[in-house]
């Protein structure tokens, strides 16, 4: 008295457990503790690249300011 598992249980049980799957991806991507390490993620592709050189003339000089 055994259960016999034909293709049609073995395709159920695949569907069920992507199912399963895609839906605690879906809440693991969503989760709004997540959004600090996404937004550091995001800014990886440029880590490599070389930041702008610095010149007194791109700095803004230290005057009062001219409004009233």
């Amino acid at each position: 008295m055994g259960f016999d598992f034909d293709a049609g249980t073995i395709r159920g049980l695949g569907t069920l457990v992507v199912a399963i799957a895609f839906i605690g991806l879906s809440l693991w991507v969503f989760n709004a503790r997540r959004n600090a390490e996404f937004a550091e993620a995001c800014l990886l592709p440029f880590a490599d690249e070389p930041l702008p050189p610095t010149t007194d003339a791109q700095e803004e000089p230290a005057t009062r300011s001219n409004r009233p």
